[in-house]
């Protein structure tokens, strides 16, 4: 197939350009001014004025109450599900397209990841196919006097027979328990006589405690992390509404959505806790950065104090009350940020006035279909993106564009196909197996040239 039209409307928004990249930053505004302020102060590190104005800055643009600032995307994501009280051997659900950041940081904490499929309109995890699968494979039990949720594979007609018949008739085998493990949280539970476990699709099913908890050796779902794919925001109010029935924390990893908007919010507000990034080729960018954001005092204040290695202010002493983390963005990072934040609304304009064009274009373009932005949401747009008709097209469309060099690139390999995730626990992937074989990313940088 020949795409050289393709090719050259692409070069037509991008005049004068031998190569043409995916995204690069926009200088613009008073960068070098605030690097140069940022040198001649001496404060280059974690310590100065730019940091704190980059935090209100955001916090500003967002409407989140709290916003501290990170050395990057990852490691804002990392103390987010601290926060959000994940721990080791817990599992965390997530969608398998998305970039490598989201399940690294997962693994930070000792979690593992489980993958639900994506919506078809968003790209971002979706809401239906969550519902779904917390009502066939999650249970609801009391720990420590709070609800919380634990992961139950779906089971089968005979065995989930045999544990209610179980839990009537009282009757378990104390050697057979002896000789099972389970999480030391979960003893207090098995302590009780009975729990009422309940699936949102079919009727309350009492439990016999001792007997179902240590037979399953259950794990706790820990927290939800949907991500704003490619700025797209995904069905976040459905999303938070069902992990907010089964008790688990949503952490929204808004990395590439700054100024993408979901029926008037931002992103990244919506959750227990968000987190942006600022690398080189974000919306904006401060070299390299994140940000978590949280409406939540004692998070905000507790994320500040993580990320600064948990030291307690002294005009002398080193004192630190907890394991912390050296994660506070660099002053000169954030003195960058500034600059980028105040061209921000420019920025958005400029990239939305190039995703009509493509818009329009693609529209001509008989089996190619332009990702726009889903009802209700207002997007950056920070990655365009079109979807072929299959994968022997993309990697024909990869082909002859990157050696026009004109820079194009697939989506994520799917998480649930790498090495080190391969194991993890899957929905049904079909809708995300589909885009992965077929979603082309395009040159989307801010064009002020025109």
């Amino acid at each position: 197939m020949n795409f050289q039209p393709i090719i050259d409307f692409i070069r037509s928004l991008y005049p004068g350009r031998e190569a043409i990249p995916l995204h690069e930053p926009y200088f613009g505004g008073n960068e070098k001014k605030y690097l140069l302020d940022c040198i001649d102060s001496t404060y280059v590190s974690s310590v100065g004025k730019y940091v704190d104005q980059f935090e209100a800055m955001v916090r500003d643009y967002t409407g989140a109450k709290y916003a501290v600032a990170t050395v990057n995307g990852t490691a804002a994501l990392h103390v987010a599900l601290l926060l959000a009280g994940v721990q080791r051997g817990d599992l965390v659900i997530t969608q398998p397209l998305t970039f490598i950041a989201t399940c690294n940081a997962i693994s930070y904490c000792g979690a593992e990841p489980v993958f639900i499929d994506i919506d078809r309109r968003t790209l971002g995890l979706s809401a239906d196919a969550l519902e779904k699968w917390l009502a066939d494979n999650a249970i609801l039990s009391e720990v420590n006097g709070a609800l919380q949720c634990f992961f139950l594979p779906q089971m089968d007609r005979d065995e989930r027979t045999r544990i209610i018949t179980n839990n009537n008739s009282q009757d378990i085998e104390q050697s057979e328990i002896k000789h099972r493990t389970t999480d030391a949280a979960l003893i207090g539970v098995a302590a009780s006589h009975s729990t009422t476990l309940q699936r949102s699709h079919q009727s309350v099913v009492p439990i016999c405690e001792p007997s179902f908890v240590n037979l399953r050796r259950l794990k706790r779902i820990s927290a939800c992390v949907p991500m704003h794919t490619f700025g797209h925001p995904c069905q976040i109010d459905r999303i938070v509404e069902v992990c907010h029935h089964y008790h688990i924390p949503v952490v929204e990893d808004s990395a590439e959505s700054l100024g993408s908007y979901y029926k008037g919010q931002h992103t990244g507000t919506f959750g227990k806790l968000g987190t942006l990034s600022f690398n080189g080729n974000k919306i904006i960018t401060t070299g390299g950065g994140g940000m978590i954001l949280t409406d939540d005092e004692n998070l905000g204040k507790l994320a500040k104090h993580i990320t600064t290695t948990a030291k307690k202010s002294h005009p002398w002493k080193f004192v630190h009350d907890m394991t912390g983390y050296n994660y506070r963005l660099p002053n000169i990072n954030a003195a960058l940020g500034c600059a980028q934040m105040e061209k921000l609304p420019e920025i958005l304009a400029n990239k939305r006035k190039t995703a009509d064009q493509y818009r329009n274009y693609f529209r001509g373009i008989l089996e190619t279909e332009f990702i726009t932005e889903p009802l209700s949401c207002s997007s950056n747009y920070w990655l365009n993106a079109i979807l072929l008709p299959d994968r022997a097209t993309q990697d024909e469309f990869l082909q002859q564009t990157n050696d026009d060099k004109v820079t194009t690139r697939p989506a994520w390999v799917l998480m649930s196909k790498l090495l080190m995730y391969s194991g993890a626990v899957c929905c049904d992937l079909t809708t995300a197996e589909d885009i992965e074989s077929r979603l082309v990313n395009i040159p989307s940088s801010a064009i002020f040239s025109r």
